[in-house]
C-alpha cells in the first residue's frame, strides 16, 4: 500500500521537530560531555592510559639545542678592553625524560623522581662534540669574585694555588668536556680536602651534574578531587617553599612542574611553574591565539618583569641582591658562585647589557621562550625554553689571573629545550581531546539544522495543499450559456409577436 502525500508530510514534521529537540539538548549537555571526558583524560590516573602515559613516560621527542660563546679575544680581556664573542653552534643533544619512585598518597596526590639522559644528535647539530671553543674558566674567575673581600694573603695563596695546577683564566677545549665534563687536577685536589665546594664530585662540566640525574622529588596533584588543582605541586624534595632569596613570595613554590598544566584556560589564565634549575617559580603570560600541527593554541610567553631587577619590578626585590634588568642572580643556589641566567642574548635585558659585549644580537623568533598549549585540556603541543648562563668576572686585586679585566656579566652558553607532540600520540591525542569533542559540537548544529529543514519542507507542503484544495472549492465566475439562452427567449417571442 502506497503511503500518502499526507502521511509523509507528518513523518517529516515529527522527525524534524525530534532533530530539532536532540539538537537542542546537545547544546546544553553536550559541553558537559566534553568536558567530563576531558577531566577524566587529563586526571594523572592509571586506568587512563592515553594521559597517564604521556605524563609518566612523555613519549615526545625533546631536544636540547645548546651555543657556545666563543671568545675571540682573550688577551685584549685580560687588558681591560671589551670582550668579543662568536656564537658557536647549535649542538644538540636528544633528551629522554621518565619518572620513576611513583608513589600515589590518600590525599590525591602522587610522588615521583623524573630522571634525564642526553644523547648527542650529529646530525642535527652544526658541528662535533670535538670542536674546541674558548670561554671564560669558572674555577678561576668564578672563585676569584667569590674570594674578593677575603684578607689579601688568602687572595694571594689562591692565585697561587691556580698557578700550581697550570689553571688560567680561559678554557679552551672541546664542546664535549665543556659539557659533560674535563680532567682536573684542581678539581681532584678540591673534591679531596674541600669535599662538598664543588657542584660534582667528579670530572667538572657545565652540564656535568645534569647527565644521569633527577630533578628532585615532586609531589603534586592528582586533579582526581578537583580538576583545577591537577599537575600542581604540593611539595618539593618535601618542602612548601624554598629558602633561596630574601622574601617569602620568592620563595613560594608555584604552579606545576612545568609540564602539563590544569584545563578549560581561557586569555586570562598565566601558566606558573618550579623550575628546580632555575631554583624559583615563574609565570608565563598569554600572547596570542594560534594553531599547532591541526591544534587549537594558546601562546604564552615571558613577560618583561620575569628577569626584571627590584628597582623596575618592586615584586623582584626578594632575588636581590640584582644588577640590570633581564638578570636573574642564581649565586644563592649555586655554591654563591657568580652565576646569573637570563634570556638568550640578553634579549628583553636592560640595553646597556649590549654596550658590554661585541657580538650579541638579540631578537624575539630566535632568543624568546614559549609554550604552545591546548587550552581546553592544559597539556604543550609545542614548546621551546630558552636560557643563556652567564658568568660575572673582573679584575680582582691579588689574583693576577684576573689581569685587568673590565667588570662585565659575560656570556657563556645558551641553551633552548624544545618538544612538541608528533607521529601516533599526536593522532591519538587529536582524535580523542580535539576531532571528537569538535563533531559532538557540529552534531548539534546539524540535528537543528535537518529539523528546520524538515519541519520547514511539511509545513511549506500542508500550505500548498491546502491552497490548492481551496481553489478547487471556490465557486465558478463565467457566464453559463443556458442562462444566456433563457434570456434571449423573451426578445425572440416580442419580435415574433
Amino acid at each position: 500500500m502506497a503511503v500518502s502525500n499526507s502521511t509523509l508530510a507528518i513523518v517529516f514534521l515529527v522527525l524534524g521537530g525530534l532533530a530539532v529537540l536532540f539538537g537542542t539538548v546537545l547544546v546544553f549537555v553536550g559541553p558537559i560531555i566534553i568536558d567530563d571526558q576531558i577531566v577524566k583524560n587529563v586526571q594523572i590516573n592509571p586506568k587512563n592510559e592515553l594521559s597517564y602515559t604521556m605524563w609518566k613516560d612523555i613519549p615526545v621527542p625533546f631536544f636540547m639545542s645548546v651555543y657556545f660563546f666563543h671568545i675571540v679575544n682573550p688577551d685584549e680581556i685580560l687588558k681591560g678592553e671589551m670582550p668579543m664573542v662568536i656564537q658557536r653552534g647549535p649542538y644538540v643533544y636528544r633528551e629522554k625524560r621518565w619518572k620513576d619512585n611513583i608513589t600515589f598518597h590518600d590525599n590525591n596526590t602522587v610522588s615521583y623522581m623524573e630522571y634525564r639522559q642526553y644523547f648527542f644528535e650529529e646530525s642535527m647539530s652544526v658541528g662535533d662534540e670535538s670542536d674546541v671553543v674558548t670561554i671564560p674558566n669558572m674555577l678561576v674567575l668564578g672563585a676569584s669574585v667569590m674570594m674578593e673581600n677575603m684578607p689579601f694573603p688568602i687572595r694571594i695563596l689562591l692565585s697561587t694555588t691556580f698557578k700550581t695546577f697550570n689553571e688560567g683564566p680561559f678554557l679552551t677545549k672541546p664542546v664535549g668536556e665543556l659539557m659533560w665534563g674535563y680532567d682536573s687536577k684542581l678539581v681532584d685536589f678540591l673534591n679531596t680536602y674541600l669535599p662538598g665546594m664543588l657542584p660534582s664530585s667528579g670530572k667538572f662540566g657545565l652540564f656535568a651534574e645534569f647527565n644521569n640525574s633527577n630533578s628532585g622529588q615532586f609531589t603534586v596533584f592528582t586533579g582526581q578531587d578537583d580538576i583545577r588543582k591537577v599537575h600542581m605541586v604540593d611539595s618539593w624534595n618535601g618542602m612548601k617553599s624554598v629558602d633561596y632569596w630574601r622574601s617569602e613570595q620568592c620563595n613560594m613554590i608555584n604552579g606545576t612542574a612545568g609540564q602539563m598544566w590544569p584545563p578549560f584556560m581561557n586569555t586570562e589564565s598565566t601558566l606558573p611553574f618550579y623550575s628546580p634549575d632555575a631554583c624559583r617559580s615563574m609565570e608565563l603570560v598569554y600572547q596570542r591565539s594560534g594553531v599547532s600541527r591541526g591544534i587549537p593554541v594558546y601562546r604564552f610567553v615571558a613577560p618583561k618583569t620575569l628577569f626584571a631587577n627590584g628597582a623596575d619590578y618592586p615584586p623582584n626585590e626578594g632575588f636581590c641582591p640584582c644588577r640590570q634588568s633581564g638578570l636573574l642572580n642564581v649565586s644563592t643556589c649555586r655554591h654563591n658562585s657568580p652565576v646569573f641566567i637570563s634570556q638568550p642574548h640578553f634579549f628583553e635585558a636592560d640595553p646597556v647589557l649590549l654596550k658590554t659585549i661585541n657580538g650579541l644580537s638579540p631578537n624575539e623568533d630566535e632568543h624568546g621562550l614559549f609554550i604552545d598549549i591546548h587550552p581546553e585540556t592544559g597539556v604543550p603541543v609545542n614548546v621551546s625554553i630558552r636560557l643563556q648562563l652567564n658568568l660575572l668576572i673582573k679584575s680582582v686585586s691579588g689574583i693576577s689571573e684576573t689581569g685587568k679585566i673590565a667588570e662585565v656579566v659575560m656570556p657563556m652558553i645558551w641553551f633552548g629545550e624544545s618538544g612538541y607532540i608528533d607521529g601516533p600520540v599526536l593522532n591519538t591525542f587529536r582524535t580523542n581531546l580535539v576531532v571528537l569533542p569538535m563533531v559532538m559540537e557540529y552534531m548539534q548544529y546539524i540535528f537543528i539544522g535537518l529539523g528546520l529543514v524538515s519541519i520547514l519542507g511539511a509545513v511549506i507542503y500542508f500550505c500548498d495543499k491546502q491552497i490548492k484544495s481551496k481553489m478547487r472549492d471556490q465557486p465558478c465566475t463565467d457566464v453559463d450559456p443556458s442562462s444566456s439562452a433563457s434570456e434571449k427567449t423573451p426578445l425572440l417571442q416580442a419580435s415574433a409577436s
